[in-house]
């Protein structure tokens, strides 16, 4: 036998496991749980009887499903502790993520901040029929509903959803016109030129996990923000640099200070402003910038 020869089992987690990282991320928020559940997932696959097992990608995202509920009623405890604002951790994406703007929409910071309010059943119910098109009858069966119960959590997640996701499309060049204008702004320490870019209405989350200092609620105003960044910014020493990047399949800043990693600035644009910032500065959710990682709906 080749040493290359794997094991059916592995082979057909292998060709899953993008799909099943990128399940467990929208359900947790956090890249690391999600590969603690791949983990978890390989050791209970591995003892599955193959000859059961009709559909191998339907048994697989049940049985990360199953995990991520366990973890994700772990991570409440974890969460009602954390030292101000949580915010997921994001992840370098490849640019076939930003293309997909269904995949780009459902892993983006403000989507991920809106699922945080669902309970988990509705979060994973939402995720599994919403975004992987995953059928009633395979839902009820990964959460331990019934069909008919999963449908209405389903509709009361759907309605809860849209009541606050982004609904204005913007265009490519709009997005990047906005972020060269902000990032600007930004390196150059121009208060009026935040203005110009900030939505009267933008709001800034900050996450800093008690390790690094960020602000404890959000910051809703666009004056509020530009202080929020030049006050910061006028009691650093040190020269501040940004480099463009897409996280999460949207555009986003690396923050660099004097060539060091601050933070990454996730961006969202609505009518050519900017209507949401999200500033992760926790260094234990900074660890997936230094490589991208593959996200896939299939």
């Amino acid at each position: 036998m080749s040493e290359h020869t794997t094991d059916p089992a592995t082979e057909a987690f292998v060709a899953h496991r993008n799909l099943l990282f990128t399940v467990a991320y929208e359900m947790l928020g956090s890249a690391a749980d999600a590969e603690d559940v791949l983990q978890e997932t390989w050791l209970r696959w591995i003892k599955v009887d193959a000859a059961q097992v009709r559909d191998e990608r339907a048994y697989l995202v049940r049985i990360t499903t199953r995990q991520s509920l366990n973890r994700l009623r772990t991570m409440k405890r974890r969460k009602e502790a954390y030292v101000g604002p949580w915010l997921p951790e994001p992840l370098l994406t490849t640019p076939d993520v930003a293309e997909n703007v269904e995949l780009a929409e459902s892993v983006s910071m403000a989507m991920m901040l809106v699922l945080e309010r669902l309970s988990p059943t509705e979060r994973a119910v939402f995720v599994l029929h919403e975004v992987f098109d995953v059928a009633y009858d395979e839902i009820a069966e990964a959460v331990g509903k019934s069909p008919a119960a999963v449908r209405q959590i389903a509709h009361r997640a759907r309605r809860h959803v849209d009541a606050r996701r982004p609904r204005t499309v913007v265009s490519p060049s709009q997005t990047r016109a906005a972020v060269e204008a902000f990032q600007h702004a930004l390196e150059t320490r121009d208060p009026q030129g935040l203005l110009d870019v900030l939505a009267p209405h933008v709001v800034l989350v900050s996450d800093g996990g008690g390790i690094k200092q960020a602000a404890l609620r959000p910051v809703i105003g666009a004056d509020k923000v530009a202080r929020f960044y030049l006050g910061g910014s006028s009691k650093t020493e040190g020269t501040i640099t940004c480099d463009a990047t897409e996280v999460n399949g949207n555009p986003a800043l690396l923050v660099r200070l004097d060539g060091e990693l601050e933070g990454v600035l996730a961006i969202r644009v609505e009518d050519t402003c900017i209507t949401g910032l999200y500033f992760v500065r926790n260094p234990q959710k900074l660890t997936h910038l230094q490589s991208e990682t593959p996200l896939t709906l299939r």
